[in-house]
C-alpha cells in the first residue's frame, strides 16, 4: 500500500511542479513581450552652433581676397567660410566674433571654431580662441505613431500653442529643462535647446504626453519621404567637397600639429 500510496502522489507532485514551472514560464514570456513592445526612439542632431571670439579686430576685405572657401557679404558686414572636416560654416565679423553652423555634435562643434582661429592666424591676424560656448542645438525625433495636435494643444493649454492656420506643428515650450519642440501630426518632433543634454531631458519629458494622445501612421510612407531628403544635403555637400584639396590637406595637417 505504501508503493501504491508513492505511485500515486509523485505524479501529482510532478504534475504540481510542472504548474509551476508552466506559470513561471507564462509569467516570463509576458515581461519579455512587454519588453519587445517598448519603442526605441533615435534622437538625430542635425546642426550644433557655436561661437568664439577672436579678440581682436579682422578686416573683412583682407581675408576675402586672401582667404579661400569664403563669401564677402558686404550687406551684412560679414564674410563666410567653410571648412570640410569637420563640415562647418563659420560667419565672421570685423568685431572678432564668430558663429560657426553645421556640425553634429558639441566635439565637431569645438574643433570646427579651433580650425578657423587657426585660419586666421595664417592669414596675418593676431587671433585667439576665447569664449568659446555652446548657442544651440537643433534635434530630430520620428516617433513611431502620430499625434493628435488638436487634443494635444487642449491638455497643456499654457505650454502648447497651436494655430494650424499659421503653422502645421505643435510649438511647446519646456523652462526646465530650457528648450523649445516643433510637433508635428506625422509623429515627428523638432527641438531646439542650449545643448545636447538638454535636447534628450526634453525628449523624455514630452514622450509620455505625447503618447497619451497617440494615433495610427503609415509608417512606410514616412520612410518612403527619408531618403529623398537625405540625397538632397549630400548633393548640397558635393558642391563644397569638389573645392581645393590640397589647401584643404594642408589646413588640416597643421592644425593636428598643433
Amino acid at each position: 500500500m505504501e508503493e501504491a500510496d508513492c505511485s500515486i502522489t509523485a505524479p501529482n507532485g510532478t504534475n504540481g511542479l510542472a504548474n509551476v514551472k508552466l506559470e513561471e514560464v507564462q509569467e516570463n514570456e509576458v515581461i519579455i513581450k512587454e519588453e519587445e513592445a517598448e519603442p526605441e526612439i533615435d534622437i538625430n542632431v542635425n546642426n550644433v552652433v557655436c561661437s568664439f571670439s577672436t579678440r581682436c579686430h579682422l578686416n573683412l576685405k583682407q581675408i576675402a581676397m586672401t582667404g579661400r572657401h569664403v563669401i564677402y557679404k558686404r550687406e551684412n558686414s560679414m564674410v563666410n567660410m567653410k571648412i570640410r572636416r569637420p563640415y562647418s560654416t563659420a560667419s565672421i565679423w570685423s568685431s572678432g566674433k564668430i558663429t560657426c553652423t553645421g556640425t553634429t555634435t558639441e566635439e565637431e562643434a569645438k574643433t570646427a571654431a579651433r580650425r578657423f582661429a587657426r585660419t586666421l592666424q595664417k592669414l596675418g591676424f593676431r587671433a585667439k580662441f576665447s569664449n568659446f560656448r555652446i548657442v544651440n542645438v537643433l534635434a530630430t525625433v520620428n516617433l513611431p505613431f502620430g499625434v493628435r495636435l488638436t487634443q494635444f494643444s487642449r491638455q497643456h493649454p499654457k505650454e502648447a500653442s497651436y494655430e494650424p492656420e499659421l503653422h502645421p506643428g505643435v510649438t511647446y515650450r519646456i523652462k526646465k529643462p530650457k528648450a523649445t519642440l516643433k510637433i508635428f501630426s506625422t509623429g515627428s518632433i523638432t527641438v531646439t535647446a542650449p545643448c545636447i543634454s538638454n535636447v534628450d531631458a526634453a525628449i523624455q519629458f514630452i514622450y509620455p504626453l505625447v503618447d497619451e494622445n497617440k494615433m495610427p501612421i503609415d509608417l512606410e510612407s514616412r520612410r518612403m519621404r527619408n531618403p529623398a531628403l537625405s540625397r538632397q544635403l549630400k548633393n548640397l555637400d558635393a558642391e563644397f567637397i569638389v573645392d581645393d584639396d590640397d589647401h584643404m590637406s594642408d589646413l588640416n595637417n597643421d592644425d593636428d600639429s598643433d
